[in-house]
Order: C-alpha cells, then sequence, then structure tokens
C-alpha cells in the first residue's frame, strides 16, 4: 500500500513565509530556513517554497533562500516561482530543490513541461494548478477553470484537461489548489480533486482548504489524493506533523509514522 504523504507549503514574500486567504490579506509568519528545520524535526514528509512575488516582479526565484533551506533539511522540497527557463530550473535543483514546480508558465509556455521533464526526468517536475469554481459554464466540463498569475487571470482552460495534458506533457506530479478554498479552511474541494486524481496517471497532491484533520482524511481517502498540502494548521495552529499523521493513522490513512 502506497502511503499518503503529508506537505506543508510555505509561501515566501520578501523573504519572509506569510499566509493568506485566496491569495491576499498575506501575514508574516517567519523566516523560511527556520520555519523549514522546524517543520523537518516535527516530522513532516515533504516541503514546498512558493516564492509568490518572483513572477510579478519580473525576477528569478530566491536561490539564497533555497540553498539556506537545504543545508537544513533532509527530506524532499519542491520550489516554484520565478522559473523561467531550463536554466532556473537547474539552478533551483543544484542549490538543493528536488523538484521545481511550474504554474504560469506552464500555461503560457507548455514547451517547458516537456523539455524540463526530458532534462531532469518527469519526476522533478510539478504541475502548479490553481483552479476556480465556474459552476454551469459550459466550457468548463470539471466545473472549474484554470486561473494563472496569483488567481488573477483566467487561463480559459478546464482544470480536468490541462492536467491530463500536463501529465502527458510530462508533469510527474500535480499540486491542485482550490482558489475558492484557499485558506478558508472549511475543507478541500473533494470533487475537482477526485476529478483530476481520477483522470491523471501522475500523483495528486491536494491544496487549500484544510482546517481540521478530517479534512486531510476526507481529501486523502474519498477525494483520491496522494498528498494533503496544509499551511495554516502548521503556521497559526501549531500543529506539529507527527500529531497530525498519528490522528490521521487512528481514522484510517495510512502514512508514515
Amino acid at each position: 500500500m502506497l502511503l499518503k504523504r503529508l506537505i506543508i507549503c510555505l509561501d515566501i514574500r520578501d523573504g519572509k513565509v506569510t499566509k493568506g486567504v485566496r491569495f491576499v490579506d498575506n501575514r508574516e509568519v517567519g523566516d523560511p530556513a527556520s520555519l523549514a528545520r522546524r517543520y523537518y524535526e516535527e516530522g513532516v514528509d515533504e516541503l514546498v517554497f512558493y516564492d509568490i512575488t518572483a513572477s510579478a516582479e519580473g525576477r528569478a526565484i530566491d536561490i539564497d533562500m533555497v540553498r539556506r533551506v537545504a543545508e537544513r533539511i533532509f527530506i524532499p522540497f519542491t520550489v516554484g516561482g520565478g522559473l523561467g527557463s531550463l536554466s532556473d530550473m537547474r539552478s533551483a535543483l543544484l542549490a538543493g530543490a528536488e523538484k521545481v514546480s511550474l504554474n504560469s508558465l506552464a500555461v503560457t509556455n507548455p514547451a517547458l513541461l516537456e523539455e524540463g521533464a526530458r532534462e531532469f526526468g518527469r519526476q522533478c517536475v510539478v504541475l502548479g494548478l490553481d483552479a476556480k469554481r465556474r459552476p454551469g459554464d459550459p466550457r468548463f466540463p470539471s466545473g472549474c477553470e484554470v486561473v494563472i498569475r496569483g488567481g488573477r487571470t483566467p487561463a480559459g482552460l478546464d482544470v480536468v484537461e490541462w492536467a491530463k495534458r500536463a501529465a502527458d506533457l510530462g508533469a510527474g506530479e500535480i499540486c491542485l489548489n482550490s482558489i475558492d478554498a484557499d485558506g478558508v479552511r472549511d475543507g478541500y474541494d473533494l470533487d475537482i480533486t477526485r476529478r483530476v486524481a481520477r483522470a491523471v496517471p501522475v500523483p495528486v497532491v491536494a491544496s487549500g482548504g484544510a482546517g481540521k484533520i478530517i479534512h486531510l482524511r476526507d481529501v486523502l481517502l474519498r477525494g483520491g489524493a496522494d498528498a494533503a498540502l496544509i499551511a495554516s494548521l502548521a503556521h497559526i495552529d501549531g500543529r506539529t506533523s507527527r500529531d497530525i499523521k498519528q490522528e490521521l493513522s487512528g481514522l484510517g490513512v495510512a502514512v508514515r509514522l
């Protein structure tokens, strides 16, 4: 049986970890390297770092931050934001990241997924996919549209169809974030998670909406996700990964204890 993974997401702005609601009203949480070390010691399976202003500011990801994190933890971590080329991806991987995440750029330049998979192996290439509910819109059979640039720009793509195409191009994992659920803490979007998980042959990480441990159980067992990504439970509530995984195990979820 494949074990389900617990992943903590750290959004980076101006060198600090922040947490927002639906991509706005971000509040500062702490230093990326220090928090990474703490979460590593508390038993998290993986970490994800998004440099959330790099693309908007037209700069590359903060490679120094990637190096500082890599020096302090010994678990896989993914980085995204400001990765505009194979060279940027290579720099992040050489600095210590295990995977790179492409979101907006994958939509505007899908060939980069294919090139990245060919150059580094598809296990290193993650598609970051932000989904926005569009109920009743016939253009989006899944009920959700892909949005890019931090949730500000509709991409005109159906979420499930884009996920399938990205996996065909070379994405080795899909991190699916529900814009509507992000930071609200009312639970993951089980419907769109289940639709994507059933449609693609690669692991799906569910993101957006975790407020209770039962939300993680639901998305991992009923939503078909291979991993659950959390932020507020760790940053705001101070829940340790070890305790969360113990609770998940008691609820019937196979996790690494």
